[in-house]
């Protein structure tokens, strides 16, 4: 079982997160599922983490 993170404070975490959204992103998930919670969770997550440390200026 793989348990879903609740932050990305670390860039291990985050190398993590952008894993097992890739794995999320290789198979046929049911709407609504487990796997595609996880897959939205996970998204939100890293989305937060680049705007914190990745942001690009805006001009």
């Amino acid at each position: 079982m793989h348990s879903i993170p609740n932050s990305t404070e670390t860039e291990q975490q985050y190398e993590d997160a952008l894993s097992r959204v890739f794995l999320l992103m290789q198979i046929n998930i049911e709407q609504d599922s487990k796997e595609s919670n996880e897959l939205e969770l996970l998204s939100k997550l890293i989305k937060e983490h680049e705007q914190e440390h990745y942001s690009i200026p805006k001009r």
